[in-house]
């Protein structure tokens, strides 16, 4: 198993969009990231990170809502390993799988299970069951069996429902993908109501030309605008040098890089609270005393600023209420995390024996 997680690795795309986070794959024969369409819907780019890949926004070319499909375009990448898609091979109750993903802010996970129906039918469409567990953002991640081939793309789960996972079978994913390269390139839909496909050449103001239904392509969905909170925020990111775009993960999320330092900004509406964490790196294993009291030191002297501890997790932390933010105020406070942040992380580690947190994360986690 570990040989096809680290085949995987490198082929696991993280997407973020204003809306949602979840899990894309590379697909080398196509040249194409494969998601969930809900992951992506209404939207004409969206962020991707990988391993292999420099986090940047790229187009959706590809939405089949029928299917919960998406084709994300490649970006310029690394020489990247190619995956084998199941063939004729049957997949049964009890085979054994893994489900992986890589979602914004969790890293590479993979989760073991079996497969315990094959015959699941929902809305026409045949679903494969599994007990592999699946984390939030894993929307669009591949199912892999024991051979390290992909055999269905992770779907959705049932609430409450004891880690039971629907995967749509790669059969589907595989004729969408005949289909979609028949087009010769372009960005393609697929009609909800009579399943054919529709072009930028040939919808007909906004609708199938075979049935009549409304059809979104995504390149003419509307372009995200930030409001209230949300759009002071992305001024004052704007306004600090950081591509507002990028920085989108989710509804009122929002993940900054400043020197070695990642610092997440989330906006909670129901209490009004915009908070700013910096995760810096984590505990040593051992001789821990002298950091706990230089962090104390810090806690007294630094102003608007608090340093806490959250499992192995060393953390730079700014709170603010919505009433009292305003681009101007806020980019004083936000700047001055983003630069002790990037300051803090390089003193712990060089000279308190901290670890760097994102050099720890490479290790997957295999449940």
């Amino acid at each position: 198993m570990r040989d096809i997680i680290e085949l995987y690795r490198g082929v696991i795309i993280q997407i973020a969009t204003p809306y949602s986070t979840g899990t894309g794959f590379y697909l080398k024969e196509p040249n194409i990231i494969v998601t969930n369409d809900h992951v992506v819907r209404d939207n004409r780019k969206v962020v991707v990170d990988g391993e292999r890949i420099e986090k940047q926004l790229v187009r959706v070319i590809f939405s089949d809502p029928k299917h919960d499909l998406a084709f994300l375009e490649a970006p310029d990448q690394q020489e990247m390993p190619g995956l084998e898609l199941l063939g004729e091979v049957e997949v049964k109750a009890g085979d054994p799988v893994l489900a992986i993903g890589h979602p914004f802010g969790l890293k590479f996970i993979s989760t073991q299970g079996i497969i315990s129906n094959t015959l699941h039918e929902q809305n026409d469409l045949n679903y494969w069951l599994h007990d592999a567990a699946l984390n939030p953002g894993n929307s669009g991640g591949p199912l892999v069996d024991e051979k390290g081939r992909v055999i269905g793309v992770n779907t959705f789960i049932i609430k409450d429902g004891n880690t039971i996972g629907f995967a749509l079978p790669v059969s589907y994913l595989k004729d969408s993908i005949s289909e979609f390269q028949k087009e010769d390139g372009g960005v393609v839909a697929r009609c909800h109501a009579c399943s054919n496909l529709v072009t930028e050449e040939t919808i007909d103001n906004g609708y199938c030309p075979h049935c009549g239904a409304k059809v979104e392509l995504p390149s003419e969905s509307e372009e995200y605008e930030p409001v209230g909170v949300a759009k002071t925020i992305e001024a004052m990111i704007l306004e600090a040098g950081h591509d507002v775009g990028l920085s989108r993960r989710g509804p009122n999320n929002w993940e900054i890089h400043e020197g070695s330092a990642r610092i997440n900004i989330a906006y909670y509406e129901k209490t009004g609270l915009i908070t700013g964490d910096a995760y810096l790196c984590l505990l040593p294993k051992k001789k821990i005393g002298p950091l706990y009291q230089y962090l104390l030191r810090q806690n007294y002297e630094i102003e608007g600023l608090n340093f806490s501890i959250k499992d192995k997790d060393i953390i730079l932390s700014l709170l603010i209420y919505d009433r009292y933010l305003n681009v101007e105020t806020g980019l004083h406070l936000f700047k001055g995390l983003f630069e002790k942040a990037d300051y803090y992380d390089n003193v712990l580690v060089e000279e308190y024996g901290a670890l760097w947190k994102y050099e720890e994360e490479n290790e997957e986690e295999l449940e």
